[in-house]
């Protein structure tokens, strides 16, 4: 790709942007959230055709202009973005060929089908039935049915982006081994992710993007390449700490939940939050430890209003006094705020701009007699634009056009917004490049300096060893241990999120 400028109105998102990758490597591309990774990438594959750019790309040696997705297809370019493209009431089989069925006397032949998606699902690793509907497998066996789509259309390049940000760790192995399987089959990888320690392991080249330019591209194979010199291309500087300095003082316990039970809200008889028991102090960060499914999320939007499951029992203390917690609306009242794992399906509502997503939690904060106050709309919004640093022309821009990182920091101000004494962040900081994350730590231990209690929910276990003050372990619904900062290491939190909590002794 050679000079390549893309612009939307107001915005330079790709400012003559260069990238040269070799036949049969795994290239990474890296940068913050809104350098151009994407953008770059969907230019590429045709998500934004020839003639909505300038410059050109060289494919085989030959220029090309993909005039959409199927051209660049055609070719043997297969994009898979980080919102997976499939229909969830579908099976792995008919996902797989959605579009590109094969036929015979003009009918879909759905046998020679069934045994074609078995040999691509044996390419890729995927153990399923090919008839299972695609919502009832994990996110990791998604991935990989989306990878075994692009090998349907014999894909040659295959671009992954942030392949393994919804993936935890065992699934996140599988598929970089896949990489390198592939590589070694001489099929070519770029992968965008903001995970730099999976960046140092698998990749051969690494280019580097910063406010939509090429900064510079790095060869793994001729050492010198670790995470922090990443990170100094990423950002123009080197930072000393991946955690602001945290400073706060830990009050008095002022939030505590005492054996709180939900049921699954489908299959009665299964458990999701057996009996759990926590508190939070005033100006303390807690961590929430725990594999996918241990039960963190469900305790936490059960907790919201009852947002999730079938409450069975427990008990909600604030400051003393007992207080219920039925409705998302008494949860609000009661000075709770929750930002889910999910930004894009439940924190935002995709249609909406800038101001209208910081103020909908709370509009009586601006509303005079039952109008809204439209000048105060725009004030409010302009403030957390500044102060949290929100990268937009304005607050009149829509929130489907920000970045992941700027759309994260957009629900902050939204639930900041309400003046939460307690804040439940649930993966605050997935799928958002390290300059980013250092910004939203700095934003969540201002809160703990302002005497707010802040819980965070992460799958990154040296993120709530860096950022917390202490951490609980979850493990199948139940809590089942908690540990001191001082004492938090990966091996022992590990070791308590993978145990069932013993019964206590008579």
């Amino acid at each position: 790709m050679r000079s390549i400028t893309k612009t939307f109105p107001g915005v330079t998102a790709l400012a003559d942007v260069n990238l040269a990758v070799r036949a049969g490597e795994i290239h990474a591309v890296c940068g913050e959230n809104g350098a151009g990774k994407s953008t770059l990438m969907k230019v590429l594959s045709g998500v934004h055709p020839h003639g909505t750019y300038t410059g050109d790309i060289r494919w085989k040696g030959e220029e090309v202009r993909f005039g959409d997705v199927r051209a660049s297809e055609h070719a043997g370019i297969a994009i898979i973005h980080q919102e997976l493209a499939l229909v969830p009431g579908m099976s792995i089989t008919e996902n797989v060929f959605l579009g590109n069925e094969p036929r015979r006397f003009g009918a879909i032949d759905w046998t020679a089908a069934r045994h074609r998606v078995l040999e691509l699902m044996e390419q890729v690793g995927l153990r399923e039935d090919p008839d299972t509907l695609v919502k009832d497998i994990g996110v990791g066996k998604q991935q990989l049915v989306e990878i075994a789509k692009a090998f349907a259309k014999d894909v040659t390049l295959l671009i992954l982006d942030e392949p393994t940000a919804a993936l935890n760790e065992a699934d996140s192995r599988h598929l970089l081994d896949l990489l390198r399987g592939f590589r070694r089959r001489g099929i070519t990888s770029i992968i965008i992710s903001h995970k730099l320690n999976e960046i140092e392991a698998i990749a051969d080249s690494i280019t580097i993007l910063r406010d939509g330019r090429t900064i510079e591209t790095l060869d793994v194979g001729a050492g010198g390449v670790d995470e922090d010199r990443i990170v100094r291309g990423m950002v123009g500087r080197a930072l000393g700490s991946r955690f602001p300095e945290h400073g706060a003082e830990v009050g008095e316990v002022f939030f505590e939940v005492r054996d709180w039970t939900v049921r699954h809200p489908v299959s009665s008889e299964r458990l999701v939050c057996k009996g759990s028991s926590f508190h939070v102090r005033r100006g303390e960060i807690v961590g929430f430890a725990g594999l996918m499914g241990a039960g963190r999320t469900e305790l936490a939007m059960s907790l919201f209003g009852r947002s999730y499951g079938v409450w069975l029992g427990g008990r909600v203390f604030k400051d003393g006094a007992e207080i219920q917690l039925r409705t998302v609306a008494e949860a609000i009242g009661h000075g709770l705020a929750y930002v889910s794992e999910d930004r894009k399906a439940i924190g935002l509502n995709l249609l909406d701009d800038i101001k209208t997503s910081v103020v909908s939690a709370k509009l009586r904060k601006i509303t005079r007699r039952g109008v809204l106050d439209r000048v105060a709309e725009h004030r409010v919004a302009a403030e957390y634009r500044e102060s949290l640093r929100v990268k937009a022309p304005s607050v009149d821009e829509g929130v489907t056009r920000l970045s992941g990182g700027n759309q994260q920091k957009v629900v902050l101000a939204k639930w900041m917004f309400t003046d939460p004494d307690l804040l439940i962040l649930d993966e605050p900081t997935r799928g958002i490049d390290v300059g980013a994350k250092f910004e939203i730590y700095g934003i969540v231990q201002r809160l703990a300096r302002q005497g707010k209690g802040v819980v965070v929910i992460s799958s990154e276990l040296p993120e709530l060893i860096g950022l917390c003050d202490r951490i609980y372990t979850v493990f199948e619904g139940a809590v089942t241990g908690e540990v001191a900062r001082a004492d938090a290491d990966p091996e022992l939190l590990m070791k308590q999120m993978t145990t069932e909590k013993k019964p206590a002794t008579p």
